[in-house]
């Protein structure tokens, strides 16, 4: 899928956090819409998607000078207490066109000069490795999520085919441990995966969130279902892993590898 690209200048770029956001001070999207068209994307039920008038996936707005903008808003934030910062909620910072656009590298150089208390930096994309200069210079006061769903690959092929490939995330998470930045793996959504998944990520991460459809997509399940995800599980016939419960399987595998400390599980794992 080749998506049509906008450019756009916003008026604003950090936006005051509520709901399931609601332990940030404010979320920050660079682009609008997600190259990544994820089958499972809670964002396609958003008005945001939802009133566009197109698929998700086959448009993105790139945020043009995002960065002198957040200079301002972020000095503006800090003046009345402490800042923590959600990057991104309804985008991907690093999906293909920042390559060429490098518009979350610009934001991410505005946070060195100028840090918030915390910035949570959630991907799916290696690309993210590409910033690990900037990141350390923000040091304990950034963490990159990392969302791993599963350890295997052609799961990752059947639900989100323009996603990037387990093996490169996995590589990413272990250049980050390299330099020293803090990082996570997110499972979110759980899909399918094997008894090795806990095993692959131990010398990774010290830290692991767990979450589902039924507990993230931020009413019960009903987005999901309404995009028709079950019918992706029925193709391969792992029915029994859309379920409420299957989280647990996971967490339980996790258990045996991680202590439950380094183990966080929906809005605990994705805390400041």
């Amino acid at each position: 899928m080749k998506p049509e690209y906008t450019s756009k200048t916003p008026k604003t770029i950090l936006t005051k956090g509520n709901g399931f956001l609601s332990g940030y001070s404010y979320s920050l999207n660079p682009y609008a819409g997600c190259s990544f068209a994820c089958s499972y994307c809670y964002v396609r039920q958003m008005p945001i998607a939802v009133f566009r008038g197109a698929d998700w996936g086959a448009w993105v707005d790139i945020k043009k000078d995002a960065a002198p903008l957040l200079q301002k808003e972020l000095k503006r934030a800090k003046a009345k207490g402490p800042v923590t910062i959600f990057m991104s909620s309804s985008t991907d910072p690093y999906q293909p066109v920042e390559h060429k656009e490098r518009i979350t590298r610009s934001l991410l150089e505005t946070m060195a000069d100028d840090p918030p208390d915390f910035l949570f930096l959630q991907t799916r994309s290696p690309l993210v490795r590409r910033d690990i200069d900037v990141l350390q210079h923000l040091g304990s006061k950034v963490r990159v999520s990392m969302t791993i769903e599963t350890d295997l690959d052609h799961i990752r092929k059947h639900f989100s085919p323009y996603a990037p490939p387990i093996a490169a995330r996995l590589k990413t998470l272990e250049l980050l441990r390299d330099a020293q930045v803090p990082a996570q793996a997110t499972i979110a959504p759980v899909l399918p995966s094997s008894e090795q998944f806990p095993h692959i990520l131990k010398p990774l991460v010290n830290r692991v969130c767990v979450d589902d459809f039924f507990m993230g997509d931020g009413s019960g399940g009903k987005r999901t279902r309404r995009l028709g995800i079950q019918a992706l599980y029925t193709e391969i016939g792992m029915e029994e892993w859309y379920h409420p419960s299957a989280w647990r399987k996971v967490y339980d595998r996790m258990r045996q590898v991680f202590p439950e400390e380094q183990l966080g599980v929906n809005l605990e794992g994705f805390s400041p």
